[in-house]
């Protein structure tokens, strides 16, 4: 029973409070999961051990783990270590965001029908609700909005 909880521990903590460090078995569980779990029958060097395991998983493992089978994440370029845009990366691998927009949101954003909210960079001199719209990448973590395949090319950010 003790092997199965700290495995479940081991696996579940860095998804759940994305912590940096682990707090102690007794203070993530309640005083019933602590007995059920037989933790009352160790000693507190044994309890000591565990929490010692726990932050040095957490030391080690990264906090929030990426979903499985996505692909291993790029290595960042100088720029990016610095917080500025790379200009290089592969861009072009990324699939263009094809949807309809449903309506304006303030003065320059609007609301597309799969719920994300855009903002042009520059003014958006077209009348978007109702408009089929491609949001494309480019260089430098930059994206373009595309009006019904006219060759519009309006810098946009995505707000939400």
């Amino acid at each position: 029973m003790i092997r199965l909880l700290l495995a479940f521990t081991l696996l579940a903590c860095p998804l759940l409070g994305q912590e940096t460090v682990f707090p102690g078995l007794r203070s993530i569980l309640t005083v019933s999961e602590w007995e059920r779990a037989g933790l009352g029958n160790l000693t507190p060097e044994q309890i000591n051990i565990i929490d010692q395991a726990m932050r040095r998983y957490h030391t080690i493992v990264p906090t929030a783990l990426p979903p499985a089978g996505s692909p291993p994440p790029r290595e960042r370029s100088i720029l990016e270590a610095f917080g500025l845009p790379s200009f290089g990366g592969d861009w072009q691998s990324i699939p263009p965001l094809r949807a309809q927009v449903v309506r304006w949101r303030g003065g320059n954003r609007f609301v597309l029908d799969n719920g994300q909210v855009w903002e042009g960079v520059q003014s958006i001199p077209y009348e978007l609700p109702g408009k089929h719209v491609t949001i494309a990448a480019r260089r430098g973590g930059a994206y373009v909005l595309i009006v019904e395949d006219q060759n519009t090319a309006i810098r946009v950010i995505r707000v939400e």
